[in-house]
């Protein structure tokens, strides 16, 4: 089963999930900003994308600005972030199995699902 870690608000997120539909692909969504993922969903999803927390931040976000995560070496700590201000995390992501990517840009989602 296909999940989509979705943020109705973003025009990326609404692409990948308007593709998915196109496709006739089965999916779960997870609006990750209304039921925030905890930590342990966090380093899990790290560990499928195998990228480092900074790597699934928005980092151009004033918030991760204003937190001043730029200076934070400390991947603990930067996932406690990712934690707290679940707006922080890069959307759409799509998961299967033990396979997931960002659909930045949504050329990804498509070579994903190939």
């Amino acid at each position: 089963m296909i999940t989509i870690w979705h943020n109705p608000k973003c025009s990326k997120s609404r692409e990948v999930f308007k593709l998915l539909e196109e496709k006739g692909e089965a999916f779960e969504v997870f609006k990750y900003l209304d039921t925030p993922p905890s930590r342990e969903e966090i380093v899990a999803l790290l560990a499928v994308l195998e990228i480092s927390a900074r790597e699934l931040m928005r980092t151009k976000e004033d918030l991760y600005k204003e937190l001043g995560l730029a200076k934070i070496t400390n991947e603990a700590q930067l996932i406690d972030a990712l934690v707290e201000y679940p707006k922080l995390i890069e959307r759409p992501i799509v998961i299967e199995g033990n396979r997931a990517v960002i659909g930045r840009p949504v050329e990804k989602v498509v070579e994903f699902l190939a």
